[in-house]
Formats: C-alpha cells, structure tokens, sequence
C-alpha cells in the first residue's frame, strides 16, 4: 500500500532532463499505488487547455496510462498551472480539487495543497494572486488567440523570476501562523504542500495537539517524491539520467 506526493516539477519542452525523469517515474513507480497526487506545478506555465503541443500530448498521455491502469490521480493548481481545467481532467483522467483538500491518508486526516496561500508576508505576490483568479480576468484571457497568450505567459514567467530574486527568502516562505490557523481551521494535524522549494518535514503543535508539515520538494537538480505508507511518509530523491 503506497500513495505518491509529487509537486514543482515545473514541467517544459526545454528541460528534457526533467521530463524524462518524470516519464521514468510514472513508467516504473506508480504501478499498483494506491494514489498519485500532484500539489501544482506540474508545468512551468500553463495557457490553457487547448495548448496542444507534441510536449503537452506527451505528458497527457502518461496519466491517462495510469488512469486508465486503475491508479487514481489528483491533482492541485499551482501558481504556475491554475488554468489547468476540465478539458485537461478529461483528456487525462486526473481529478482536479480543490485548492485546499482533506484526504484520509492511511487514517490520518491530512490537508493538502499547493502552499502559495500560505505565504502571506508575501503581499505583492498575494495581491497578483488575488487578480489572476479572478474569473472575469480569465474569462478575457481565454478569449486572446493561443499565440497572444503565450508570449503574455512567457513575460510574466520572466517577471516572476526577477521580482523573486529582489525577496527575502523570509518572504517567500509560509507563514507560520498562517500554517496553525488553517491546520486548527480544518481540524488536522497533518499537512503536505509544495510551492516554497524547501523540501523537509516539520513537527509543531495545532493548539494542544502535536502536527506535521511536510514540503515537497522541487525537480530542477533531481525527482522529489514523497512515499507514505501505512507505516510513515519519506521524501525522496529521484537522479536525472541526462544534463539539462
């Protein structure tokens, strides 16, 4: 009995080296889980799902293998790939839920997410948060040709690179109090979230109960997969075959 946690794979046609290991890894490692679930970032950038490149018909077709093979998929928007939608859970068979989602992990009640929500001494980027979800900002956006959003995402990729190295590390890192109030808000005492890039396992107390927080980690220098069993989390590490 294994459920898989992966997140910010950060996913591109230019990083072959990180496509491949993930190819590896839904090839050899998910036959016969119990689950597999995405916490976001799954993509680099995603524009919307009528995108239908050979390297997003690629990646598509790894988990609609294993959805079809009987292996649930799930799978939570990141600040890179919010507007993954319906088409895209259709074509793959993945579940989408929502942004913050219980789930009964071997019988521990676990909150999962992405963890951008959770950095809230980042304002700036709460604020371009706060807009980019909007619907009606959406809505307009789904309605520029495929070309126009491309070179729009391309540019907002640049500028987030740019403004993050101008931040603290404190900054972009969760908020601690925030992490108490949603973990006692949602009656857990188990958290796992990517975003921050930062994998570890945390112990800390909700109230008068001892917890767990565990950040997944990114796959820019190797794989990062989180393995539970009835018997415990462990994160991971997967090597990449190929230089970037």
């Amino acid at each position: 009995m294994t459920t898989l946690f992966i997140s910010d794979l950060h996913l591109s046609a230019e990083r072959t080296d990180i496509t491949d290991c993930f190819l590896t890894f839904m090839k050899e490692e998910t036959t016969g889980i119990d689950a597999l679930y995405v916490l976001g970032d799954l993509f680099e950038m995603w524009i919307g799902d009528d995108d239908d490149s050979p390297f997003h018909q690629q990646i598509k077709s790894a988990f609609r293998q294993l959805t079809d093979s009987g292996v649930p998929c799930y799978f939570i928007h990141g600040n890179r790939d919010f507007l993954v939608g319906q088409r895209f859970s259709r074509e793959t068979g993945v579940q989408l839920l929502p942004e913050h989602s219980v789930i009964d992990l071997y019988g521990t009640p676990t909150l999962i997410l992405h963890g951008d929500t959770l950095c809230t001494l980042d304002e700036e980027y709460q604020r371009y948060r706060k807009k980019v979800h909007n619907r009606f900002i959406q809505w307009l956006f789904f309605r520029l040709p495929l070309s126009y959003r491309q070179k729009i995402g391309n540019k907002m990729r640049s500028n987030s690179s740019m403004t993050n190295q101008e931040k603290a590390q404190d900054v972009m890192d969760v908020t601690l109090d925030e992490v108490e109030k949603i973990m006692a808000q949602y009656q857990v005492t188990a958290m796992i979230h990517g975003h921050t890039h930062r994998p570890a396992i945390h112990h800390l107390n909700v109230g008068s109960l001892p917890a767990s927080r565990t950040v997944l980690g990114d796959w820019y220098d190797h794989g990062s997969v989180l393995v539970c069993t009835p018997g415990g989390c462990q994160l991971e590490t997967r090597d990449f075959t190929q230089s970037p």
